[in-house]
């Protein structure tokens, strides 16, 4: 399934209800993060009952057979009041966007500091315990090992753009840009966070060998993570 028959789908589902298709993420970003890219979709619609859910689930299922994250369904009052719920996503949305159907509403809400940090802490510690419980699952075999550091990569960049955000830059749009900064930033070395990326890209894979202590450094580096951004919540 395209982006064109996504959007014509949606149109016979939602009609004039619809009232917002974007494209987010690294692909607007015009960045890779992983050797497939991921199509973000966010639709916003006037109302969602049981009846659009119905029709919309066969389009939600092949545009996710097609290897894309499950559309971003939301109605336009929650788009309205998620800022402070979702202030990453929002945020990451806002930042960079390509409108496909429609427009955002010109309304916008700020995202405050306070809600992103309780969100960073809740979805950084969340990230390590899920890290650690892969780890276990696996019995640290080395292929379980390097699928979990290849399919954690995009969801540890958006951290790492959200913490940006928290010592209030705007994080560049490129994701070895990023991982500079925060470097910078937080005092966090970056350097596992530079393989876990060139992993998921391709770009420099790691080697079965190599597997444990990579992931070792890299529960290590997120539990830093972790840390820092505790320590920016009130004393």
């Amino acid at each position: 399934m395209t982006l064109e028959e996504l959007v014509r789908q949606l149109v016979l589902v939602h009609g004039e209800g619809l009232r917002c298709v974007a494209l987010y993420g690294s692909t607007v970003r015009g960045d890779q993060v992983s050797r497939r890219p991921n199509l973000n979709v966010l639709v916003l619609v006037d109302a969602i009952d049981m009846d659009h859910l119905r029709r919309e689930a066969s389009v939600a299922r092949a545009w996710r057979e097609a290897g894309n994250p499950p559309p971003l369904t939301l109605t336009v009052a929650e788009w309205h009041t998620s800022s402070d719920i979702f202030p990453m996503e929002y945020a990451d949305i806002l930042a960079h966007h390509r409108i496909l159907h429609g427009a955002l509403p010109a309304q916008r809400s700020l995202v405050r500091r306070e809600d992103l940090r309780l969100q960073l802490e809740h979805e950084t510690l969340s990230k390590l315990f899920r890290l650690r419980h892969a780890v276990l699952s696996s019995g640290a075999e080395p292929r379980a090992l390097l699928e979990m550091i290849e399919g954690s990569a995009s969801s540890i960049m958006a951290l790492l753009r959200a913490t940006l955000r928290l010592a209030g830059e705007e994080p560049p749009a490129e994701s070895l840009a990023v991982l500079d900064r925060v470097e910078v930033i937080t005092g966090i070395n970056a350097g596992t966070f530079r393989r876990v990326l060139g992993h998921s890209r391709g770009d420099a894979k790691v080697k079965e060998g190599d597997a444990a202590s990579v992931s070792s450094n890299y529960l290590a580096s997120v539990a830093e993570l972790v840390r820092w951004v505790d320590a920016q919540g009130p004393p």
